[in-house]
């Protein structure tokens, strides 16, 4: 076949292939699908953990094994997201109920990460097996191709209860993400059924059974009052705190604890160090004095973090304290984003319900449509056998008389009698008159001896009106929407009576954490960072006497109020702030912290240019040079802002910033020197003030490979500059315009 191109535009391409691909992370990875509730691959485990027998009754299975089948047969993406899927399974401290039952370490609340897998073992549980898997045999679901058209693998579980609810969901897609809350299942029935009794049911009416989320680890949700609004619209921010008990000491040699012993459900993995962390904080910064001690008994009984504290104090004031000031107080983002047909959309309670029922009404026919189909071929061949017994004799003289099991079966089914020899010529015309089914003959050619006896005939006609039973009880639920319904409700409150749990999660309108700090009191401090980047504060009158001793110790050295912040410049065009409360108060001799600690600056990727107190250049034009002699004017009131790192100038590409200066009132003219000897002195007159965003104007033409190495900013009639080590005269460089080569100095 010949070689044909076809010419199109590379943009319509793009969108294309990158709309495909968004599609497919959509809808084939990060969000569930609102039927079973489901991702693909938390399915396809579920499914391959099925086909291998791991029943909750049978011993556990390697992981490995699981992970393989799962990887080999369903989802060819890489073991590592079949494992992780495989383990938050497991992790009952994730899920509303727990669908693995897993043998090892799976992880912990505390983000320890779990064995690998080939150490871990798992099987289904019971609740899985009867909830989730149950069923698959009977036809209820549709079955595709898996990736390589040599398995088949279900398109949707089977699944019982509205395990989006459940068990909620959260992932990221492309310009999307879904995080939905787990439910109390017992809660979640209770609203089904109430849907099912009345299908025009408002959401309000819904949450009269399902309280608000109930997380697993607990916790208290104290924004009970917009819980109504979430659930309509199916986005909003759920508030949620942990739990604070007070015990009071029970010996002399005892002290008063504040135990945290539920946490909110977005604490779980490492943002539970952050927790402790944070609570440390708060004691060394000394915005609390009641915390003697901090201790983690946390076990796999239960959250446990003991707060030892002094004598008389105040549990109020802490508490509110640990919920304004920590995330023991902390949002959770609520977006019900399921996959409805093959496409994403946000849905409220109400709807998911709605859909979950659709899905449950399509199940449910489906399964007594293939019951029913099973009866009707039973109904057959006992109607075939009991009219066999009537004319057993005659029966036995047809397969007597015949040469072939086939010549029995024509016989049997239509009456052909040509082949076979007769004892009677009336046994002849009685066989003739014969119209068995196929299906009722070859029953009857497989009837044993043994079933000849009477009582066998009897336990016959007895399945035979139990058939009858079933056949009408499966045609009524089949022919009445309210016979199929109570099926349903049926087998919900089956489910809810066996396997619901009592709800964890406290549901109540609470007041916001009110905290007011004490106002700090102003003064005047010392600011020390030395060579090697360790920083302090320190007392004013430690200062004085030792000026010279701290000058000569330190690289940066200079008076301040402890209200203020540093803000440090770096060679990459960042400006980066830290409270000058957040430096540590020390003592002369105390080392101090490293600067890279305290903020988001970083030495390993950073060069400190410029380090001042916004106070200092508040009210001041800022210099910039760049190694490339680009340069500008920039208002320090740009830098007045409350994030921690900002961009302070634009680059070019391979530009740094060599110079930020705060301009003095004195000083008039810009010196720039470079690698390779010249130097240009004009005046400041020339430089342009831009944006921090802007790169700045050209200051200097440079040769090739040469660059800005020095700036200064010098003071109106100054005669003398330092320059590599040496004093030079300010005259011996001629006064030019901006932009020009400059003079060749020779020292």
């Amino acid at each position: 076949m010949a070689e044909q191109i076809i010419s199109t535009e590379f943009a319509d391409v793009m969108q294309k292939s990158f709309v495909d691909y968004a599609m497919s992370v959509i809808t084939s990875r990060a969000v569930p699908d609102v039927r079973d509730g489901l991702k693909p691959v938390q399915r396809r485990v579920l499914y391959a953990m099925h086909e291998l027998g791991l029943n909750f009754d049978k011993p556990h299975r390697k992981s490995a094994r699981i992970v393989g089948d799962t990887m080999g047969k369903y989802h060819p993406h890489g073991d590592s997201s079949i494992y992780e899927a495989l383990v938050v399974m497991e992790q009952d401290f994730k899920k509303g109920m727990a669908l693995v039952d897993g043998h090892g370490n799976f992880g912990s609340i505390e983000g320890d990460s779990p064995a690998a897998m080939r150490y871990t073992e798992a099987r289904l549980k019971k609740f899985t097996q009867e909830v989730y898997l149950k069923d698959l045999d009977k036809n209820v679901i549709n079955f595709l191709s898996n990736f390589d058209e040599t398995e088949q693998e279900p398109e949707v579980l089977p699944v019982r209860v509205p395990n989006i609810l459940v068990n909620g969901a959260d992932g990221i897609a492309v310009g999307m993400v879904t995080s939905i809350p787990p439910h109390n299942l017992g809660e979640v029935i209770l609203a089904v059924e109430a849907f099912i009794e009345k299908e025009e049911i408002s959401t309000k009416e819904l949450m009269e059974y399902i309280k608000g989320p109930d997380f697993p680890t607990g916790g208290i949700v104290i924004n009970q009052s917009e819980l109504e609004e979430i659930y309509r619209t199916g986005s909003g921010k759920i508030k949620v705190r942990g739990k604070l008990e007070f015990e009071p000491a029970k010996k002399k040699n005892e002290r008063d604890k504040l135990v945290i012993t539920e946490i909110p459900y977005t604490l779980i993995g490492s943002n539970l160090g952050k927790l402790l962390a944070d609570i440390a904080g708060l004691v060394e910064a000394k915005k609390t004095t009641d915390i003697v001690d901090i201790l983690n008994q946390s076990s796999k009984e239960g959250i446990r973090i003991v707060l030892e504290l002094r004598k008389n104090a105040d549990i109020e004031k802490l508490s509110n304290l640990l919920y304004k000031k920590t995330k023991l107080e902390d949002t959770f983002g609520v977006n019900m984003l399921t996959i409805i047909n093959g496409k994403p959309e946000k849905l409220g309670i109400r709807d998911i319900i709605r859909h979950y029922l659709d899905f449950q009404i399509d199940l449910v026919s489906r399964k007594y449509q293939y019951l029913l189909k099973k009866e009707l071929e039973k109904k057959e061949i006992k109607e075939g056998l009991m009219r066999a017994y009537d004319c057993l004799d005659l029966i036995i003289e047809i397969i007597r008389g015949s040469r072939s099991i086939k010549e029995v079966k024509k016989c049997l089914i239509s009456g052909e009698t040509s082949k076979i020899q007769f004892k009677k010529q009336t046994s002849q015309k009685a066989a003739a008159k014969l119209n068995f089914t196929e299906a009722q003959a070859t029953a009857i050619l497989e009837l044993r001896l043994q079933k000849l006896v009477g009582l066998e005939i009897q336990a016959l006609e007895k399945e035979y009106k139990e058939i009858l039973k079933n056949i009408a009880q499966y045609t009524d639920i089949l022919e009445n929407h309210s016979s199929m319904l109570r099926v349903i409700q049926k087998d919900l409150e089956a489910i809810r009576k066996e396997f619901s749990l009592e709800r964890r999660t406290e549901i109540l309108n609470a007041q916001a954490a009110v905290y007011e700090e004490a106002p700090i009191a102003e003064q005047e401090i010392v600011f020390t960072m030395d060579r090697f980047g360790y920083a302090k504060t320190m007392d004013l009158s430690t200062y004085e006497r030792n000026t010279e001793t701290i000058e000569h110790e330190n690289k940066y050295v200079f008076r301040c109020m402890n209200t203020d912040r540093i803000c440090i410049f770096t060679d990459t065009g960042n400006m980066h702030q830290i409270k000058m409360l957040d430096i540590p108060f020390g003592k002369l001799r105390d080392k101090g912290r490293p600067i890279d600690n305290l903020g988001n600056y970083s030495s390993a990727g950073e060069a400190i240019v410029g380090i001042f107190t916004f106070s200092y250049i508040r009210e001041r034009k800022l210099f910039f040079a760049t190694t490339k002699g680009m340069v500008k004017l920039v208002d320090a009131s740009e830098f007045d802002v409350n994030r921690k790192t900002v961009m302070a100038t634009k680059l070019e590409e391979f530009d740094k910033v060599v110079c930020v200066c705060p301009v003095l009132e004195n000083e008039t003219e810009v010196l720039l020197s470079s690698h390779g000897g010249y130097m240009l002195r004009f005046s400041l007159e020339e430089v342009s003030e831009k944006k921090k965003s802007a790169i700045g104007v050209r200051g200097m033409k440079l040769a090739e490979k040469d660059y800005i190495e020095q700036a200064f900013l010098l003071e109106n009639e100054q005669e003398m500059f330092t320059y590599r080590n040496n004093k030079v005269a300010v005259s011996r460089v001629k006064e030019m315009k901006r932009d020009e080569k400059g003079t060749k100095l020779r020292l």
